[in-house]
């Protein structure tokens, strides 16, 4: 997925941790004490956020240092109890160094309401992400949640947890991060487009097929597949979204229309 990489040293992953969780919070991904990011610097150990501290306001020695197996090496205060997500992120793709979890408003809403990013209308999105499925609901800070994110980890760059937040990873920090706000982004995107606006001209199989081979190229093999448009038949114009859209809200009106026609004629003959 990524090739090889080197662990960076425990003073630069602290560092690094503070920073990213400033944007996290500067960004409105997070609230309160909302949120964990972690980085692994080295075969068994791993630098975590600790539980009960705003991801904004964080220095390097509120920090802690924890095994592959969750336990603490070093550190004042406690890991969160949702580190166990990114321990089976670890687990499952060991070319991953890094995982950030958040609740950005636009992907946990489309998290909330059951709705997966998977749909190709944006080549960033497809490059970065691919496809972003959802797992299954867990309650937050139990076993139950590394369970449900397993079967992604490999295959995905990033996954939606239902009704609870997004969880992303990378071969650094940075990359985990920038993830995060792709996510966001696209969803904001999806959101504008498929129910403000209504209307959107979905990518075709084959120019997903290009973005895909793209991607491999930039050495991201993860990711999948997103839903793409079929092809236009030849001598005809591509059908977009627009016009589909349209013509589902023609038929609704027009299906109105009738009900209350149907009613009135109803109450008029009673009368």
């Amino acid at each position: 997925m990524y090739g090889q990489q080197k662990y960076i040293s425990e003073f630069e992953a602290r560092k690094l941790i503070c920073q990213i969780g400033k944007r996290m919070y500067d960004r409105n991904y997070v609230a309160a004490n909302d949120g964990n990011i972690s980085i692994k610097v080295g075969k068994n150990t791993v630098i975590c956020t600790p539980t009960g501290v705003s991801k904004g306001f964080m220095t390097p020695d509120m920090l802690v240092k924890i095994n592959m197996k969750g336990e603490k090496i070093s550190g004042k205060l406690n890991p969160s109890s949702e580190v166990k997500m990114h321990l089976r992120v670890y687990e499952e793709n060991e070319e991953v160094m890094a995982v950030t979890h958040a609740h950005p408003v636009v992907a946990t809403s489309y998290a909330i309401a059951g709705i997966k990013l998977d749909m190709a209308i944006l080549p960033e999105a497809v490059v970065l992400l691919g496809n972003v499925p959802i797992a299954a609901y867990a309650t937050p800070g139990t076993q139950e949640v590394p369970d449900s994110i397993a079967p992604y980890c490999k295959d995905h760059n990033a996954v939606l947890l239902a009704n609870h937040g997004a969880l992303t990873w990378g071969k650094d920090v940075i990359e985990a991060f920038h993830r995060l706000e792709s996510l966001e982004h696209y969803a904001t995107m999806m959101m504008y487009t498929t129910r403000v606006l209504g209307t959107y001209n979905q990518l075709t199989c084959d120019q997903v097929g290009t973005l895909v081979e793209l991607r491999t190229k930039m050495g991201i093999n993860a990711g999948g597949q997103p839903v793409c448009a079929p092809e236009p038949v030849a001598g005809e114009a591509p059908k977009t979204r627009v016009t589909e859209a349209r013509d589902y809200k023609e038929e609704m009106i027009q299906n109105i229309v009738e009900k209350v026609t149907e009613k009135i004629l109803s109450q008029m003959n009673k009368g």
